[in-house]
């Protein structure tokens, strides 16, 4: 009880001597950077958002009692999550333990599909595996007896994402996992089937780790097309610490080169330490918000955060205090 008021008594000091006027000529102190509250503050990772009539849907990385993790919102400002594991079995040739990355989307009216990383039992590498719901909220089941996605030549693949063209084709996209082996890293992108249970096509490598901030690995990619331009967003560098960034970069066409924009696009760096390790990051409204995670102040776990974006000259940037 004493150490209590002892640290109370030089709290009330600290606050009197703030409280007084400055000496003359002393200069005041700035104002530490403000905080990016995160609208998720529980660890959520890698978010993926879904609108589905005027609701959004948050998915995200395994907690330690869901293998997929589901939250709505009416804004994307309050939230709530749900107490239900939006896939809550896993067959037998999926290691169960490390589920991430979701991505959800919206193949026909009531019909949903769920891209997930998972560890494929034999050949065990993370790998991309595909499920089913009527409802966005799941629960989803898995399809088929094997993974989606899984070159064991490329170290498996992860972080699937979704791009839907103007001609009404659904896309997929996802990195190679080649930093688990020791091999590159590569974003790709394929068609999907209508139904979004397999690929229509051979895959296109987009682009691979070239720059120095990026480390040994691209990954998360994230494709958005505005007024004929098309911004691949992407998280690189180690996930575990301040490094983790985002990148970007534009093609004007699906089928054309991409070129990086000098980055990071966003980092620790850049929002003064507000969000630490952005990235797993998705777009929303049409490119005019952005969610990504961050850490906490311990590096224990990573919440959601929402960014609204300005568009300059046909180049997004995020809008930080």
């Amino acid at each position: 009880m004493r150490s209590r008021a002892l640290v109370a008594a030089a709290a009330a000091l600290l606050l009197l001597s703030g409280c007084a006027a400055q000496p003359s000529g002393e200069a005041t102190p700035e104002p530490e950077s403000p905080a990016i509250e995160p609208v998720i503050d529980r660890d959520f990772p890698d978010p993926d958002i879904l609108e589905v009539d005027g609701t959004y849907y948050a998915y995200a990385t395994n907690s330690a009692t869901t293998n997929v993790q589901v939250a709505t919102s009416t804004d994307l400002e309050s939230w709530e999550l749900s107490r239900e594991d939006a896939l809550p079995e896993l067959p037998s040739w999926i290691i169960p333990g490390k589920t991430w990355a979701p991505e959800v989307a919206e193949v026909a009216p009531g019909s949903y599909v769920l891209y997930f990383t998972a560890t494929n039992f034999r050949p065990t590498y993370q790998c991309i595996g595909v499920a089913t719901a009527t409802d966005p909220a799941g629960p989803f089941t898995v399809v088929g007896e094997e993974m989606l996605i899984c070159p064991p030549e490329l170290g498996g693949a992860i972080d699937a994402g979704t791009f839907l063209d103007e001609e009404g084709t659904l896309h997929l996209l996802w990195k190679n996992d080649g930093n688990c082996c020791g091999l590159d890293t590569w974003l790709y992108l394929a068609p999907l089937s209508a139904d979004g249970l397999t690929l229509a096509g051979e895959p296109r490598r987009l682009l691979m780790q070239t720059e120095e901030w990026e480390g040994d690995l691209v990954e998360a990619p994230t494709l958005l097309e505005r007024d004929g331009t098309f911004y691949l967003f992407y998280s690189a560098n180690s996930y575990g610490g301040d490094e983790y960034a985002i990148g970007l970069a534009t093609a004007d066409s699906l089928d054309g080169e991409f070129t990086k924009v000098e980055g990071p696009w966003l980092s620790t760096e850049a929002t003064d330490g507000a969000i630490r390790g952005p990235g797993g990051q998705d777009v929303v409204d049409g490119g005019d918000r952005m969610v990504v995670h961050g850490w906490d102040a311990s590096y224990t776990q990573r919440g959601m955060h929402v960014l609204d974006l300005e568009w300059q000259d046909g180049m997004p940037r995020p809008v930080l205090p």
